[in-house]
């Protein structure tokens, strides 16, 4: 377990708070998780984005009256912070009976408080229904390698050593998978995923890759450590031209988690997948 998480509302039985209260809000330093992948905050080696969404995202009008959207929250991967999920949804549901004069204050609050916690900038978007209706679901791009048949007896921990490529070959490809399955390491509650990766590098063996990613299947760590540590193993064996990889998880107590770890510096998207 992460020292700080166990000291986090995390697994504990918590009291529905009604009002604003950023005080409910707990950061988790990610440098002890760096650490263990032999990096610092002055060594990352990509850049990125968390990307969550809440879904259970509620205020009041000055006259009372309630109103409903989806939050979009994007915190920045080299921020000195992450959120602890359920600190996140316990702040969010203080604001259920709290009145703001409009959005914009509603977003200041929040780009104030995140921010602080993060420990860095923090994007919000307060999207309407309507919108996020409208764009719908997507696919992640390029190649599902899920139907690959392969035999599996490691599910404890991740195995980079199963990763093979031919180094005798550079290709550019797009490939994913929704066999990514992880373990809170607090509640070892499981956290289900789909994962994509992008790059220009040695030829990657697909089977290899599916059978890595199933190894994270009893895994425990946060989603975020789960795809710095997919990024820093591929970059190891493919020691590419350039490389992304994101995952898009299913959301639990209305938020879900979405860190996207690249060598580039691109436009991330933000889409919703059909498990989402």
């Amino acid at each position: 377990m992460h020292p700080a998480a166990e000291h986090s509302p995390l697994g504990k039985s918590s009291e529905y708070i009604a009002t604003y209260t950023p005080s409910l809000l707990f950061p988790i330093p990610r440098t002890a998780k760096w650490a263990e992948l032999g990096l610092t905050a002055e060594t990352l080696p990509y850049k990125g984005v968390d990307f969550w969404n809440c879904f259970e995202l509620s205020w009041l009008l000055p006259s009372g009256k309630p109103v409903v959207a989806i939050g979009e929250f994007s915190i920045p991967a080299d921020s000195p912070n992450i959120i602890e999920s359920k600190s996140f949804k316990l702040y969010l549901n203080s604001l259920n009976q709290t009145a703001f004069a409009d959005n914009a204050s509603l977003e200041a609050t929040l780009v104030k408080d995140l921010s602080a916690a993060a420990g860095k900038p923090v994007g919000v978007r307060i999207r309407r229904l309507q919108e996020v209706e409208a764009e719908g679901v997507v696919a992640l791009p390029g190649v599902c390698i899920d139907d690959l048949d392969i035999s599996v007896s490691n599910y404890e921990h991740p195995r980079p050593e199963l990763l093979r490529c031919d180094e005798s070959r550079t290709v550019e490809e797009s490939l994913h998978s929704h066999l990514l399955k992880s373990n809170c390491p607090v509640t070892s509650q499981p956290d289900w995923g789909s994962v994509a990766v992008e790059y220009r590098g040695a030829a990657l063996d697909h089977a290899s890759l599916l059978e890595y990613i199933v190894s994270f299947r009893q895994h425990s760590d946060f989603h975020e450590q789960c795809v710095e540590r997919i990024f820093l193993d591929l970059q190891r064996l493919l020691k590419p031209e350039k490389l992304t990889v994101y995952a898009r998880y299913v959301r639990r107590g209305g938020l879900d988690i979405n860190p996207y770890r690249s060598t580039e510096e691109v436009q991330l998207p933000n889409h919703r997948l059909v498990r989402q």
